[in-house]
């Protein structure tokens, strides 16, 4: 329940900031005729709708197994965290494609309009309001170890990058003369791009939890280490890992002697599932398959 407050604390400060920097942004490009502050604009709306689906989710993502989730629901924030990458690459895709069709209508000898201060200043803003949130939600997600926070935090560094982009074609066009009012629309494209980056790399984090992607091989060799290190136990092996939410999923085969009594077994592979527990958080899905050990002779991965 800590946990889940402190997820939603830190998203609706995001929030409040993304309101602001919302209206602000529209009101500037409007007034300041800036197409690459119109489409930053369009970039904190998108900050906004991830806000609510990440408030919508994390709240399911916390709710108990139950008769039909025995693992959990802590695929929910996965699919909140794929979400926000397929909501950030539409935005992403639209930015681009009207940059260039502004783009090539100055190529064809349209005069483009040249931004006002206001649009700049309000970039300047925004980049200065999105980075320390992003900071902020940063060490949070990390301490949290939550996915969607994690990722809605790099949506709000997204967004400050953006906001850098914007300011130097604004900049430009605005402080350089009317010959570099291209600069807005090209600033506008770029952002987008990077944007486009930041997109894909949630994409392919999420649908690979989705998937049931293993675990990195860091972890599953750290996992394998730990297991071997537990005194009347060898071989861990066919080992089975994937994420479940902000949790992780173990499955694996140990060896023993196989002259001890059951209890024995059980206790000996009740103190494998704890050591990872306590490594990995109690929440952790542990199953572990004892086998009897078996000597001059190939261990067959079963």
């Amino acid at each position: 329940m800590k946990r889940e407050k402190e997820i939603y604390k830190v998203t609706l400060v995001g929030s409040v900031v993304n309101i602001i920097l919302l209206l602000l942004k529209f009101l500037a490009g409007i007034l300041g005729r800036s197409s690459a502050m119109i489409a930053d604009a369009v970039h904190s709306l998108s900050d906004f709708v991830t806000d609510i689906i990440v408030l919508v989710f994390v709240k399911i993502s916390n709710k108990p197994k139950d008769q039909t989730h025995d693992y959990g629901h802590g695929k929910f924030e996965t699919l909140a965290l794929t979400l926000i990458g397929v909501a950030l690459m539409a935005v992403a895709i639209g930015i681009v494609v009207k940059g260039a069709l502004k783009i090539a209508a100055w190529a064809n000898g349209e005069a483009l309009e040249a931004p006002e201060m206001i649009a700049f200043w309000a970039a300047i803003l925004s980049i200065v309001m999105k980075e320390a949130v992003y900071r902020y939600s940063i060490i949070k997600a990390r301490k949290l170890n939550s996915k969607a926070v994690e990722a809605n935090a790099w949506h709000h560094r997204s967004d400050a990058l953006s906001s850098i982009g914007t300011a130097v074609g604004i900049g430009g066009a605005v402080f350089m003369g009317s010959r570099w009012t291209i600069l807005d629309p090209i600033a506008s494209v770029v952002v987008g791009a990077f944007i486009i980056k930041v997109a894909f790399d949630l994409l392919k984090n999420g649908f690979g939890d989705l998937m049931e992607q293993s675990l990195p091989d860091s972890v599953e060799n750290e996992i394998l280490e730990l297991v071997a290190n537990v005194p009347g136990v060898s071989d861990p092996h066919n080992l089975k890992t994937r994420r479940i939410g902000n949790h992780y999923a173990i499955e694996l085969h140990i060896r023993m002697d196989g002259g001890i009594t059951l209890n024995e077994a059980h206790d000996k592979a009740s103190e494998v599932e704890q050591l990872l527990r306590r490594r990995y958080g109690e929440e952790t899905h542990v199953a572990v398959h004892a086998e009897p050990e078996k000597e001059n002779s190939l261990r067959p991965n079963s």
